[in-house]
């Protein structure tokens, strides 16, 4: 450590946000940050294009999945324009901080009932949600400090919790083969989940054996050693990257303007949950980079550029963006606290971006392959969850607060015929499991009488 601080500055020096470390340092360590949440990034996109219908096993597969790359480039161009808010910043958007934005998993429970299997059709509707849900997360920004109070470990963690078990049906179902096999001879096999396997293993086994890079970027390089089993097993398929353009512009409301009242209220819902995993982020990386808490004009800069560079890539057809927890660890390992650091690996997504060939290329990873890499990711999602809720006092009035949200919210979203009779709108937002689980902790947090007990 102490040879690699005095090739990269002084102790003083990295501790300093507005450091700018030799460019022969600067640019390896900003793409390492890129690395580390490259494969989540870009996986949202992947789930959503699946579960509206225009992703693997669908009919655009005949013209190079087209939409599907399309978002993946978004994914990409709007992760580093986030960045970008947050690293320079504009006025009182963003921290000035080394913070990573990305596309949120916390949303997809919320978003997949709102577009199974529309198709392309459902996406107008999305993308307005995505849009008027940013511009409400950036007027969070004012008051985040204030409404903290109603947000303790219980809520919080129930709520990561929660995001975490309904994703997780979704790996294994990758890991399987994908929806579109189910039902078929082919869906659960040994050709399907043998390089699942080899993904989840690889990344095991480097995250716990091996340090510096190869332990952050152990999903990428797991699932780099799935893709070449798979690929040996002939299961990849380059035949469409060609049929990608070079270079590509973002459309501006590329699927239409569609104002869907449930998807709005569960994106506003969800900007709360997202703007509050922003402060924790943002004050592990002071912490973990600097030693120090975060100021007040740096959270509530954080929060601007979160909701910020959502309404923007909705604009344009991306999905939101929230500050990355796994690149806070990254600067607490690395000690380099720069964010000109995280500005050039923002650079370097932008570019990918622009790029319609780079999505075309990681849309030739199988879908059993990611299915690997997902587990992993989803389970400590939910691992996280479990994590905060370890700093609960576990009293009888705790207790019935998690037992009934969890019960209800898991409850609705593995039995989503029980809301049948319930208006549309209704449907989508209850059956996601999250927002009822969500709301009724908050509720139940505020009401119960303290002395419960």
């Amino acid at each position: 450590m102490t040879d690699t601080t005095i090739a990269i500055g002084t102790p003083a020096q990295l501790q300093d946000p507005n450091y700018t470390p030799p460019l022969a340092k600067a640019i390896p360590l900003g793409i390492q940050h890129v690395l580390a949440m490259f494969v989540a990034n870009v996986t949202p996109a992947i789930i959503i294009a699946g579960a509206a219908g225009f992703g693997f096993g669908s009919d655009q597969g005949a013209l190079g999945f087209p939409d599907m790359t399309y978002m993946i480039q978004m994914s990409m161009l709007f992760a580093g324009i986030a960045t970008l808010f947050q690293t320079i910043g504009m006025g009182p958007v963003g921290a000035r901080l080394p913070i990573v934005q990305g596309t949120s998993f916390a949303f997809i429970p919320v978003m997949i009932p709102a577009v199974a299997g529309q198709g392309t059709a459902g996406m107008a509707g999305l993308m307005t949600g995505v849009m008027i849900g940013g511009i409400f997360h950036f007027m969070l920004g004012t008051v985040i400090g204030k409404i903290r109070f109603a947000l303790p470990p219980l809520v919080t963690g129930l709520i990561v919790l929660m995001i975490g078990l309904a994703l997780i049906r979704v790996g294994i179902q990758y890991a399987a083969g994908g929806v579109p096999l189910i039902g078929k001879p082919e869906y659960g096999s040994f050709a399907m989940w043998l390089p699942a396997l080899v993904v989840i293993v690889v990344t095991l086994a480097l995250k716990f054996f091996t340090r510096g890079f190869l332990a952050v970027a152990a999903v990428l390089v797991g699932i780099l050693v799935g893709y070449a089993v798979a690929f040996a097993m002939g299961q990849v398929s380059f035949a469409n990257v060609g049929k990608a353009a070079a270079f590509a512009l973002p459309l501006p409301f590329k699927w239409g303007f569609e104002f869907n009242s449930a998807i709005v209220i569960g994106m506003c819902f969800m900007a709360i949950v997202s703007a509050i995993e922003t402060v924790g982020d943002t004050s592990g990386i002071c912490k973990g980079g600097a030693g120090r808490e975060a100021t007040d004009k740096e959270i509530a800069g954080a929060t601007f550029a979160d909701g910020l560079g959502t309404a923007v890539a909705g604009i344009f057809g991306g999905l939101p963006n929230t500050s990355f927890s796994q690149n806070v660890g990254l600067i607490s390992m690395t000690g380099v606290m720069s964010r000109h650091v995280v500005t050039i690996g923002a650079i370097f997504l932008i570019i990918c971006g622009l790029v319609p060939v780079v999505g075309a290329v990681i849309r030739t990873v199988p879908i059993n392959v990611l299915g690997g890499g997902v587990i992993v990711m989803f389970g400590m999602v939910a691992a996280s969850g479990v994590n905060m809720l370890s700093d609960v006092n576990w009293s009888r009035r705790n207790m019935v607060i998690f037992a009934v949200s969890l019960s209800v919210g898991l409850g609705l979203q593995l039995e989503p015929g029980a809301l049948q009779h319930l208006p549309k709108t209704m449907q989508i937002l209850l059956t996601s499991g999250l927002l009822p689980a969500a709301g009724l902790s908050i509720i139940l947090n505020l009401a119960l009488p303290k002395d419960l007990d």
